[in-house]
């Protein structure tokens, strides 16, 4: 899908802008800009942009824009959404490494706690668009593929149908899972615009892309959510090094939500969730499906304190989890 409307292009491009704080602004990607009608426009707002386009038919025509301008514009063949590919061998274009990509771009790595580097622009792929939130999420935790680099700022138009998953509340028994923890642990969530599916256009020759069907949730809408990662991420017990175990542990929770939370804590910390719970203020009878995002991290970050934890047989089902 692409943005081809002038007007909705003004308003990303205002989306995109707002909240800037006063100084130079960084750089942003923008992912598949295909006919360019979005990149013209940040282009005319002062905006640096690196297009990072994978259809080789829309090349020559970002190309040519790029050459009639001072450095304001560069275009980059990459598909942003096969960055980093598992597995070993040679990474084949369109496909490419962060650390190339970045390189290309001229963007060092930062502190985490520095301002953020770089912002992304793209629209998710509906067929590919719970997975991506996925790796994205893993990368996010273990500071690595692009948050080698620093808290980078995504924006990010996906279905309506992610974003209630993404900002659900406890409350929202349907709809909270591990998926919604784990971001809302992770990185500020904002919701930028809400636009119809019937405003983004395709170049496929068969016509325009079916909308996804949903049963139960709304789904008439692309969002623009805006995903930035917490300074205070790592600042507790949380770190890059034990997040696979974070992660895991949220899995494993809300895959039963229904479940007991003291259930839980006892088949792994040998019979003292009791303890835990008592002394996090949660209420025994609470279900894994109760607890909230930060709940969850406070509950990792005492489980973490404790040298019982790191002896039961979780920490080795994490530890095999890992290696795979």
């Amino acid at each position: 899908r692409f943005i081809a409307c002038p007007q909705l292009a003004r308003t990303v491009q205002r989306c995109l802008q707002g909240g800037a704080s006063p100084g130079p602004q960084p750089v942003l990607v923008e992912c598949e800009p295909g006919p360019g009608i979005l990149t013209r426009t940040l282009l005319n707002a002062g905006v640096r942009v690196v297009a990072l386009e994978s259809n080789s038919a829309f090349l020559p025509n970002l190309q040519s824009l790029e050459n009639s301008l001072d450095g304001q514009l560069k275009v980059i063949y990459g598909d942003f959404f096969k960055l980093d590919p598992l597995g070993t061998g040679i990474v084949k274009l369109p496909a490419m490494c962060s650390d190339k990509l970045f390189e290309t771009m001229g963007v060092a790595a930062v502190p985490w706690r520095a301002d953020v580097p770089v912002k992304i622009f793209g629209i998710l792929p509906h067929r590919k668009e719970r997975n991506t939130l996925w790796r994205l999420l893993f990368a996010l935790y273990e500071c690595s593929s692009i948050y080698r680099y620093g808290r980078i700022e995504l924006n990010f138009f996906i279905s309506e149908k992610e974003y209630k998953v993404l900002t659900a509340k406890p409350e929202d028994a349907r709809v909270y899972q591990a998926l919604t923890v784990l971001w809302q642990v992770g990185c500020e969530i904002q919701l930028l615009h809400m636009e119809p599916w019937s405003s983004f256009v395709t170049n496929l020759k068969t016509g325009g892309l079916a909308v996804p069907k949903t049963s139960w949730l709304p789904n008439d809408h692309l969002c623009l959510v805006r995903l930035t990662p917490q300074q205070n991420l790592f600042t507790g017990g949380l770190k890059p090094t034990n997040s696979p175990t974070f992660i895991f542990m949220v899995k494993q929770c809300l895959a039963k939500p229904k479940s007991r939370l003291i259930d839980r804590l006892n088949s792994w910390s040998l019979d003292v969730g009791g303890e835990f719970l008592k002394e996090l203020e949660i209420p025994q009878t609470a279900k894994t499906r109760d607890l909230y995002p930060e709940d969850y991290r406070r509950l990792f970050e005492a489980l973490q304190t404790s040298d019982m934890f790191t002896e039961t047989w979780f920490h080795d089902e994490v530890l095999q989890s890992i290696r795979n």
